[in-house]
């Protein structure tokens, strides 16, 4: 099933069928807002971001939700991040140039009671003696960074009571950099594994450029690199490998085997997301389930630390319960979310 099909899925209840006429209605401004943006074909003309961002107000308006504001627009690559603030909330859209919205935002800016479950409700979590846990992300996905800020602190807190893997999305939604640094840490975490959260800290600092209040690049390669004492030969040999078994650039030059025509493949971890049903950054498996949960490093410790069958000393660690900006840098907060690339 592509992309698409997933993000728009829900599972309906005898109980919810109310809620299941919302969710309609939501599917049909979805529509609406796909006809007006393309013209009904996407032929590739591209509209400016401010034309989007007033598109999109009007929609929204003309069927209740008055209020809507665009905080911003940012471009990258083929498609505009607009972040919108409704009642409060920060609410963000991915919307592609030719005016086709992604991702599953739209259902955010529904009021609590009608969305679906929040990120601290819970399915059953396995236990285990040293529980793996896997955080799936895109590396320059401003809420895959989010979730790398505020869990790194929990994974270096239970240190090798846990098994933690990085590992990435099967898409790429910005570009040839992003292949590049999920490449690359994804080599530091097979040649020097107790290094790469040094790392991690040393680049999701960013480069201290802000645009529209966030940091939207991430620290100097070759500082991090020295920082966190990466042997940089080591590690381009072993990425030059990766990359040819993986057929990275290749994919990145091969239009045609793009997902749904805009984001190119990343086939590192293609398996698990099958396995797992990945469907955005970021995503959390602990013991081979998906598990939600709030960003903020005290409720990751908190959800780890219930997959032990016998729990650490360290689970008792207090721990910032402050939500992490999306994007870069470590000195900004958000606010809650479950929004994914």
């Amino acid at each position: 099933m592509d992309k698409e099909k997933k993000t728009l899925s829900i599972k309906i209840k005898k109980s919810d069928l109310w809620k299941y006429s919302t969710f309609l209605l939501l599917i049909i401004v979805i529509i609406l807002l796909f006809l007006n943006f393309s013209n009904f074909e996407i032929t590739g003309k591209t509209i400016s971001g401010e034309e989007v961002g007033e598109n999109l107000i009007n929609y929204f308006s003309s069927i209740g939700y008055d209020g809507l504001e665009v905080l911003g627009v940012q471009s990258f690559g083929t498609m505009y991040l607009i972040k919108t603030n409704y009642e409060g909330r920060e609410v963000p859209f991915y919307i592609t140039k030719d005016g086709y919205i992604i991702g599953n935002s739209l259902i955010s800016i529904i009021p609590e009671e009608e969305t679906e479950p929040s990120a601290n409700q819970q399915t059953e979590i396995i236990k285990s003696d040293k529980p793996l846990v896997e955080l799936f992300v895109m590396s320059y996905c401003p809420y895959g960074t989010q979730a790398e800020k505020g869990i790194i602190p929990a994974i270096q807190t239970l240190g090798d009571k846990i098994d933690f893997k990085l590992r990435f999305v099967y898409y790429l939604m910005h570009g040839e950099k992003e292949a590049d640094e999920n490449l690359r840490e994804y080599c530091i975490q097979k040649i020097a594994p107790e290094k790469l959260l040094d790392y991690m800290n040393c680049f999701l600092e960013g480069n201290g450029v802000e645009s529209d209040g966030y940091i939207s690049e991430g620290n100097d390669v070759d500082y991090c690199l020295t920082k966190a004492n990466i042997d940089k030969s080591a590690l381009e040999i072993y990425m030059a490998k990766a990359n040819k078994e993986f057929s990275i650039k290749e994919n990145l030059e091969d239009k045609d085997s793009w997902l749904s025509g805009h984001y190119p493949l990343f086939d590192i971890d293609a398996k698990l997301n099958k396995q797992y049903e990945i469907e955005g950054s970021p995503t959390l498996i602990i013991n081979g389930k998906k598990v939600s949960s709030s960003r903020d490093p005290a409720s990751y410790l908190s959800i780890i630390c219930q997959a032990f069958t016998e729990t650490p000393e360290e689970c008792a660690t207090k721990l910032s319960s402050e939500t992490p900006s999306p994007y870069f840098g470590w000195e900004g907060t958000g606010t809650s979310t479950t929004a994914q690339c």
